[in-house]
């Protein structure tokens, strides 16, 4: 048996992995070589999804460069501030005033609603006082009783004193008779007493008088008190600001004390800011101060410190950083210029985030962008 030759695994007929391998004759001829065209790859186009993801990234790597850029320069503008100029973050508060009823009773009327301006003496709701009104006019009907039994009393004093005059008269001649021996002892006695009975009738007039005089001094109390009464259900604003919040309606009936509105008094709003020892300490009331609030970055605010805390604490969670809180700072209050706070009282809202800014060396003149209108 005629034995086959060995067969070249590097021949291209065989490259590859997991090629197979073929026995040759060397009788027959070789087949003619046929070359491998390369098969193309097929092109897969990228899906939308993805394009807009790749968008969205670069979307926010743009803004986190804009927004770094931003704190940047605001750390620099912060860093240019001259020395003797202290500052920190807080939200600007304004005193809070319950409007609340006296007595109680059912609210008749509201004259005002949430967010409306007033002014100090203006009337927002009125309770209903039908019964205080019942009240007052059972006190004016007393006072008219009082006026008219003063009448009768003084008409009795008149007629009193007329009968004690009278009896002194009498008295007097028949004493004079008496000495002359023209008159009995028994007419003198009987003389005596009818001076002594007018004398005593006098008394009682004069005091009756008296009483009704008082009689009507507490009718006319009565009057003003239920005319005060019925006054102080009418509820006014103490301050000139504005309402933020209506807690009861029309027709709700509420205890002596109920809460109807709350109003922001614009004469007094301050902002609450937290620094440590070494920068608290050389802060004295009174110091000016300007406030920036970030809705308006370029009109600062007037200022004064009016607080100073007199023990150190920790900072709220809403006020500085984590680390910051941990350090004990004191509170500061600064309070804007009520003149200044009444004029703009459409742009000092309430909670509004800003930064304040302290002068402590009084030397120091602000910066172009702090001082503002005078």
């Amino acid at each position: 048996m005629q034995q086959l030759p060995e067969i070249d695994e590097s021949s291209p007929q065989h490259e590859g992995e997991g090629a197979q391998k073929e026995s040759v004759n060397p009788a027959l001829p070789s087949a003619p070589t046929v070359e491998r065209m390369p098969v193309p790859v097929s092109y897969r186009p990228v899906p939308r999804r993805g394009r807009r993801i790749g968008v969205f990234v670069l979307l926010l790597a743009v803004l986190a460069a804009v927004g770094g850029g931003g704190i940047y320069r605001w750390k620099q503008s912060l860093l240019r501030l001259p020395p003797g100029i202290n500052f920190g973050n807080g939200r600007l508060e304004a005193d809070e005033i319950d409007i609340d009823t006296k007595f109680a009773g059912r609210i008749a009327e509201l004259h005002a609603e949430i967010g409306d301006m007033v002014s100090s003496g203006q009337v927002v709701a009125r309770m209903d006082t039908r019964d205080l009104q019942e009240s007052l006019g059972k006190a004016q009907a007393q006072v008219k009783q009082a006026q008219r039994a003063i009448e009768e009393a003084n008409a009795t004093l008149v007629q009193q004193q007329t009968q004690q005059t009278f009896a002194v008269q009498e008295f007097e001649r028949t004493q004079t008779l008496l000495k002359e021996g023209f008159a009995t002892k028994e007419l003198f006695d009987q003389r005596k007493q009818a001076l002594d009975a007018a004398n005593a009738g006098l008394r009682a007039a004069t005091e009756r008088v008296a009483q009704s005089e008082r009689a009507l001094e507490a009718s006319e109390h009565d009057v003003g008190l239920y005319t005060v009464n019925i006054n102080d259900n009418d509820l006014v604003a103490p301050r000139d600001g504005r309402l933020q919040y209506r807690i009861a309606n029309i027709g709700e009936v509420l205890p002596a004390g109920g809460k109807v509105f709350t109003m922001l008094d614009l004469s007094y709003v301050y902002m609450d800011v937290y620094l440590p020892t070494p920068e608290a300490g050389k802060i004295k009331v009174g110091t000016d101060a300007r406030i920036v609030l970030d809705a308006y970055p370029n009109e600062p605010l007037p200022a004064k410190v009016s607080f100073i805390a007199s023990q150190a604490q920790f900072t709220p969670k809403t006020v500085e950083t984590a680390a910051e809180r941990d350090k004990l700072m004191f509170r500061i209050r600064v309070r804007i210029d009520p003149d200044h706070s009444r004029a703009h009282a459409a742009s000092v809202g309430n909670g509004l985030p800003g930064v304040v800014y302290i002068r402590v060396d009084p030397n120091v003149v602000w910066p172009k962008n702090l001082q503002g209108s005078p």
